[in-house]
């Protein structure tokens, strides 16, 4: 009897997106072993027993709204991926990626990042109660991801500070170029906030939001911090003649289920589900 192929990680046509494995061809959730009489445990995001009973039908061949159950997790995407700059005074600043971020009032204009309090970043936040979210572009993804992978602790984020670091290191040692190899993929520049003590603006970013805290939130594993966006740098190569931002030419990226993505085509436009037609 011939068995089916597992359904391993496959790549997407775009160079260095990975797509997520697939699920293995498993017991039913809750099936009884038959050697050792256990039930296998089932871990978060994983399907819970199926609401019919039965083994769902193929995709394509399954019944219009014939769902599954499955356990708590976080399963809210797309979310953006943002690079979030902090400094303390006098200290080498430091980039952590977030995709735990959303907007939370207009007015006061307030968002949200959560984040791990393990993460090097995060006793910066606490410390000096202030923040910049930067939005990332297309261009910035592969620096994004590798700002997420890469601790503060021990790696610098911004090129100056990479740089200097980085001969300390190697002895002066030179790329290619003829320039002192840098870590990060990309090269980011620190920039000077508008009103903001420490933390810097990332200066290839198209918009970046100054924020102090509020308050905070210990949630379990990760603690939420709520702040106040208190000014907005924004890259005049994205306003348009109108005065107008034009944040749909900039290639904004979204993160969704462990992959990043660009943006897609345009749908429509807030309320044009409700405009009278033209014509």
């Amino acid at each position: 009897m011939k068995q089916k192929k597992d359904n391993r990680a496959e790549y997407s046509g775009r160079q260095g997106v990975k797509r997520l494995p697939g699920r293995e061809r498993r017991r039913e959730p809750g099936q009884t072993s038959a050697r050792s009489g256990e039930k296998p445990v089932k871990k978060p995001g994983q399907p819970g027993r199926h609401v019919s009973g039965k083994r769902p039908e193929q995709p394509g061949k399954r019944a219009i709204g014939k769902k599954q159950v499955w356990r708590g997790g976080n399963m809210l995407y797309p979310v953006p991926a943002v690079m979030v700059s902090c400094a303390r005074k006098g200290e080498r600043p430091d980039i952590i990626t977030v995709a735990w971020a959303g907007t939370v009032c207009s007015n006061p204009p307030m968002v949200s990042i959560s984040i791990r309090p393990q993460r090097y970043s995060h006793d910066i936040i606490e410390e000096t109660g202030e923040f910049v979210i930067n939005l990332v572009t297309e261009k910035l993804a592969r620096a994004c991801d590798w700002c997420g992978v890469k601790s503060g602790r021990d790696t610098a984020k911004f090129a100056a500070e990479a740089k200097a670091q980085r001969d300390e290191a190697a002895g002066m040692k030179k790329a290619p170029d003829g320039t002192s190899e840098m870590a990060a993929p990309e090269k980011l520049t620190a920039g000077k906030a508008s009103c903001l003590e420490a933390a810097p603006i990332i200066l290839e970013s198209p918009v970046s939001l100054e924020c102090r805290v509020k308050q905070k939130i210990a949630l379990g594993s990760h603690d939420m911090y709520l702040a106040e966006v208190v000014c907005v740098d924004v890259d005049e190569a994205f306003i348009d003649s109108k005065g107008r931002l034009d944040l749909d030419s900039a290639g904004l990226i979204a993160y969704s289920h462990g992959t990043y993505y660009g943006l897609g085509k345009k749908l429509g436009t807030f309320g044009y589900s409700v405009r009278r037609r033209e014509g």
